[in-house]
This record gives structure tokens, C-alpha cells and sequence, in this order.
């Protein structure tokens, strides 16, 4: 038996305690997620290494997965453009049953192999790409086929998994472990083992991103500011990291358009 579907001893009864003793057991489990991607921490800088040489030889990064899995990938590659300022074309989320299955879960769609292989050819899928597979389980069918459609032409993979063993490393160059355990309720992986593949997504794409020069110092220099919320945001960061007042922050941002990183340079030149 997988680990993820095993019975958890530590909520057994889960059902018979109180609102908040409910709560301390599953904040009591999630907090055995971090220490598990910690574990598997040289797998993902292997993982990372390997996506860095993807964008600067002008690939793309796809996730792919079904259910939680496949949304949690769809969450990540919407998060990059507005972040890092970078086209929606370079990390894509593809998820089993399509659009409607972000909405409404159609847990039959992981069954079917070949529409992994299928949906990744829609996206004109090469050997230039990256294809991060992500299955809590190890062996999502829908997951395999886009694997093997990615072997197949030569192009780079990555396998998130939360049990040691499972089909899809197989068809891997880098597999990701998550060990996260018995869930507190048993198989609904949409928990520790959901949290533990985003942990990663965030990893992946971020550490990417700052390895190709998305990032002065821990800034977000390339961030997309698209609304006031943003704006305001942009105005404070130059501030802080050029010592300007807020008005000539404000200023310098309209003059160049909404382009933070070089309204950044030109504060620190003025400064």
C-alpha cells in the first residue's frame, strides 16, 4: 500500500474530538511537511539546475498533473508572469479533463495514459521544453503518458511524487520525494501531500527565476504592476532600496512606462 493512502494512526478518531482538538491534529501533521521537502532538497536543486538551462536556451516550463495536483501546477505558472514580468507562454499548467476540471473535479480523467500525451502535444510540446510531472501518488496514468511523450523526443522531466516508489520515475530524469505520510484523512492527499508538491512549485519556479535575473537583491525588479495594490507596492520597494521619497519613486515609475526595474536603476543613479 502507498504511503499517502495508509490509515494515519494520530487521527484515528479524528472523528470523535472537539473543533479545536481537530485542528491541532491537522496543524500537528502539516507541520511535518517542511522537514519532508527539506529531505528532498538536493533532488529539487537538480531539478531547478536543469529548468535554468530550459529558459536560457529560450524553452518552456509545463506542469502537468490531475486534480489537486494539476491545479496546484496551474496556480504556480499563472503566479510567474505578474511576479517575474515574464511571457504566460514560459511556465504552463496542464491539467486532466481541461479547463472545466480547474472548477469541477473529474477524478476519472487521471485514468486515461494517452491523454497526458495528447495534451502535451497541443501545446506544441519539444525537446527544448521541460515537463514537470506532478502526482502525489507516483503512478497517475495521465501523468505517465505525458512522461513517456517527453522521453520520447528527448526533451527534460521531473517527477513530484509523495510515496518512495512509483511508476513515473521510471520516466524521469529527476524524481522529487516528498515523503509527507498518512494524510489525516486517509487518501485525501489534497492536504499534506498537496501542500508538499506546492511547497516545491514554489521552489522550482522562483529559485528559476532568480538564477536567470528576475530578481535584484529580493526584490520582484521585473514584477508586472497591474494594479494599485502593485503600484503601491512598486513606489515602496524603491524607496526602500534607493532611499528616494515616495513622490519621485512615483515619478520615476510613470516615466518609464510601469518598468519598475528601470525606474529602480534610475532611482540609484539619482541617489
Amino acid at each position: 500500500m502507498k504511503i499517502t493512502e495508509s490509515i494515519n494512526e494520530n487521527s484515528r478518531d479524528i472523528d470523535l474530538k472537539s473543533t479545536v482538538e481537530i485542528l491541532k491534529i491537522i496543524n500537528d501533521e502539516d507541520k511535518k511537511v517542511a522537514f519532508a521537502v527539506e529531505k528532498a532538497l538536493p533532488e529539487i536543486e537538480k531539478a531547478v539546475d536543469m529548468l535554468v538551462t530550459i529558459v536560457k536556451n529560450n524553452g518552456r516550463i509545463f506542469y502537468i498533473g490531475a486534480g489537486t495536483s494539476g491545479r496546484l501546477g496551474i496556480v504556480d505558472a499563472a503566479e510567474c508572469p505578474p511576479t517575474f514580468g515574464v511571457s504566460h507562454k514560459m511556465f504552463q499548467g496542464i491539467i486532466a479533463g481541461g479547463r472545466s476540471s480547474v472548477f469541477k473535479a473529474r477524478e476519472f480523467c487521471e485514468d486515461k495514459e494517452q491523454m497526458g500525451a495528447t495534451d502535451l502535444a497541443r501545446h506544441s510540446f519539444n525537446s527544448k521544453d521541460a515537463l514537470v510531472g506532478l502526482s502525489c501518488s507516483g503512478s497517475t496514468p495521465y501523468v505517465l503518458g505525458a512522461l513517456k511523450k517527453a522521453k520520447s523526443i528527448g526533451a527534460s522531466s521531473i517527477v513530484i511524487m509523495c510515496n518512495p516508489e512509483g511508476t513515473l520515475s521510471e520516466y524521469a530524469d529527476v524524481t522529487i520525494r516528498v515523503i509527507t505520510g498518512p494524510e489525516v484523512l486517509t487518501g485525501s492527499t489534497r492536504m499534506k501531500a498537496g501542500t508538499g508538491e506546492k511547497m516545491v512549485l514554489n521552489m522550482l519556479s522562483t529559485a528559476t527565476m532568480i538564477r536567470t535575473g528576475r530578481v535584484s537583491g529580493n526584490m520582484m525588479a521585473d514584477m508586472q504592476i497591474s494594479c494599485k495594490k502593485l503600484e503601491n507596492r512598486a513606489v515602496q520597494m524603491i524607496v526602500a532600496t534607493t532611499g528616494v521619497s515616495p513622490e519621485k519613486a512615483n515619478e520615476l515609475i510613470s516615466k518609464n512606462n510601469g518598468n519598475l526595474r528601470t525606474a529602480m536603476e534610475e532611482a540609484k543613479c539619482r541617489n
